[in-house]
């Protein structure tokens, strides 16, 4: 099994995943689709970490005045300030010592976050017109969708009002979908992350002192496979872009896997540490699989993560009718799943606890409607943040009964490799054909799924 391990003991950027990847074999020339839809270039160089021979990636904004520029390089794991935009005071540089800083490559200045700031729909927008690969594309819409979710989060916004600053400019773009070209290029069959260190200390944005990590990457870590380390150093490491590209691509390891390792590269940021290496490593190789215990609980999620918000309200006066009406009048409002169970209140009345599964965007309008909808005086939302969901497709079981064919649709729920493991036919489809026939409805249902059972070879 090829497999790629970032090793996140020094935390993580945009710019330093992208130059990592590059010193461990991925080509630079993918990175076309980037510099073709935006006005930026990258400039690979070396430098010299702590005695450590080390890739940098700087974004130049390529503009015609040479005015503006990008800089995705971060500094030091501390980052591409893309990362910090959505939440930093816009006036702090990626230095992180408190000074500001631009800098030139052959008459081209590149500077924290400049070029064009854009919202979250015009960021995905941008994206979908570069005519990337489907894989690729997934990875980065992944990432800015993390980064729009923990900017919204953070602000009481919806996702699709969220505006980035920093992070929709044009380097921050070329940071993200860089990485996702990098490493589609390497084509590993499995990518892991040891702890990624934050780092320390406070940081200064535009709403005050914060310390690290940053709201932003806290809310990014939190929904992310991969475990968190504080240190070693009082510095920012870990940027939210850098902490969301490796969520949309990697698997938490405590440690490095065994394996047999052909490259390693090292992508260099900004500041130098004293004692500390400012390096993030990459290695490459063959092995890595899963032992028996990593399959029994597979950390490359045999399901798909769902983002979720859980709402909950006790009820003791609600009328049957009500209850058995909130299914359709909750999921008119986004639910996607409606619970209500039979329990007992203060001094042992019976009543009902309602339990409702939406998105995270939806919670607020769902809360209104269950409230509106049962008189109850408080919706609380419960601490998940997510479950793990089947795949869900549907397939047309043909039935032959007494010379005629009929039709039941049958549910497949598979993992996200594709391998179905269930199958369930559609209850009103079976009960019509039941109806049509004379066949008891079991026998329908059964017949259905053992059609779809030989056709999919389950």
């Amino acid at each position: 099994m090829r497999t790629l391990v970032f090793d996140g003991r020094t935390g993580a950027a945009g710019d330093m995943i992208c130059a990592a990847l590059i010193a461990a074999g991925a080509d630079p020339g993918v990175l076309s689709p980037v510099t073709d839809r935006l006005p930026v270039r990258y400039e690979v160089g070396e430098t010299t970490k702590n005695g450590i021979r080390a890739t940098t990636v700087d974004v130049l904004l390529d503009d015609d005045d040479g005015s503006g520029g990008s800089d995705g390089n971060g500094d030091g794991s501390d980052g591409d300030d893309d990362g910090h935009s959505h939440e930093h005071d816009h006036t702090h540089e990626r230095s992180h010592d408190g000074s500001e800083h631009t800098h030139t490559h052959d008459g081209l200045e590149h500077a924290e976050g400049a070029g064009v700031h854009r919202s979250y729909p015009e960021v995905v927008a941008l994206v979908e017109s570069m005519d990337l690969p489907d894989s690729v594309e997934s990875v980065a819409l992944d990432a800015f969708e993390r980064l729009g979710r923990a900017e919204a989060s953070m602000h009481g916004t919806d996702l699709d009002e969220t505006h980035f600053h920093e992070v929709g400019a044009d380097d921050a773009i070329a940071d993200v979908v860089g990485a996702a070209l990098l490493l589609d290029d390497l084509d590993p069959e499995r990518v892991v992350t040891t702890p990624v260190a934050t780092g320390g200390g406070e940081v200064e944005m535009s709403h005050g002192v914060y310390p690290v990590p940053a709201p932003a990457t806290t809310e990014i870590a939190a929904g992310a496979d991969f475990s968190v380390v504080g240190g070693p150093i009082d510095r920012e490491l870990l940027t939210p872009t850098g902490a969301a590209i490796l969520a949309a691509v990697a698997e938490g390891a405590d440690s490095l896997p065994d394996f047999d390792v052909d490259a390693a590269g090292y992508g260099a940021g900004d500041a130098t540490f004293e004692s500390h290496p400012n390096v993030l490593r990459v290695l490459v190789g063959e092995g890595g699989e899963l032992d028996a215990e990593d399959r029994a609980h597979p950390h490359d999620h045999a399901l798909v993560r769902d983002d979720i918000a859980v709402l909950e309200t006790n009820l003791d006066d609600a009328d049957p009718e009500v209850l058995g009406g909130l299914q359709e009048t909750l999921k008119r409002a986004g639910a996607r799943d409606v619970t209500v169970v039979p329990t007992t209140m203060k001094k042992s009345r019976p009543g009902h606890l309602v339990k409702v599964i939406c998105k995270p965007d939806d919670a607020e309008a769902v809360a209104e409607r269950l409230a509106r909808e049962t008189g109850t005086l408080g919706v609380r939302q419960s601490g998940a943040s997510h479950r793990w969901i089947a795949e869900r497709d549907f397939e047309t079981a043909i039935l032959s009964i007494d010379g005629d064919d009929y039709e039941v649709s049958v549910k497949v729920a598979s993992t996200a490799e594709g391998d179905a493991y269930d199958v369930s036919a559609e209850y009103d489809d079976a009960a019509a054909v039941a109806e049509a026939t004379g066949l008891p409805i079991r026998d329908v249902l059964r017949r259905a799924e053992r059609a779809v059972r030989d056709r999919i070879g389950e």
